[in-house]
């Protein structure tokens, strides 16, 4: 994020954000979502690898992949949808210095949206083929897909929460719940 958006940051740095009393609530049921999403990240790119490794069956792998899968997508797509038609539109009016910040944000989210297309389709590779001929070189081009999507979901969120929660430190929830 360019410097330029940093400024709210400036004056609320993150190792003060859990004792400002703007924390609570909102802030860390956020916060909380987002280690949601590096968490399925890891754990299905740990599968992934366990697979490609031969200590993980087929079964049990095509079977984590589609459901930590799934659950990633659905859960990032809601997300992502209650940003950007609650969350964003009421915070960018908050400070006019940030407002390009939620332009960037919204750039971010159709990226991603190309790469979680990518990603179901590599998932869903991996998952048909586990058991078939094919099934190193389609679990390699998910592990592959799935690093793709832990750079991008990782400096997005980041920026996001570097954006985001300094607002809401500062302003408060007043209009957002």
């Amino acid at each position: 994020m360019p410097e330029a958006l940093r400024v709210l940051l400036a004056a609320h740095p993150r190792e003060s954000w859990q004792a400002d009393p703007n924390f609570h609530g909102l802030v860390s049921f956020w916060l909380e979502r987002h280690m949601m999403f590096r968490q399925i990240i890891a754990h299905m790119q740990a599968e992934t690898r366990a697979f490609l490794g031969a200590e993980r069956d087929p079964a049990p792998f095509a079977q984590g992949i589609a459901r930590y899968g799934g659950m990633f997508v659905n859960q990032l797509h809601g997300h992502h949808q209650i940003e950007d038609q609650h969350y964003f539109p009421l915070l960018r009016t908050k400070d006019s210095r940030i407002e390009a910040g939620f332009d960037l944000l919204d750039a971010d989210h159709h990226a991603l949206d190309g790469l979680l297309n990518r990603f179901v389709e590599q998932a869903n590779a991996a998952i048909q083929g586990a058991n078939g001929p094919q099934a190193r070189s389609s679990a390699g081009a998910l592990l592959a897909g799935l690093g793709d999507l832990e750079r991008m979901i990782g400096r997005h969120l980041e920026d996001e929460e570097d954006l985001i929660v300094p607002i809401i430190l500062k302003h408060g929830v007043d209009g957002l719940g």
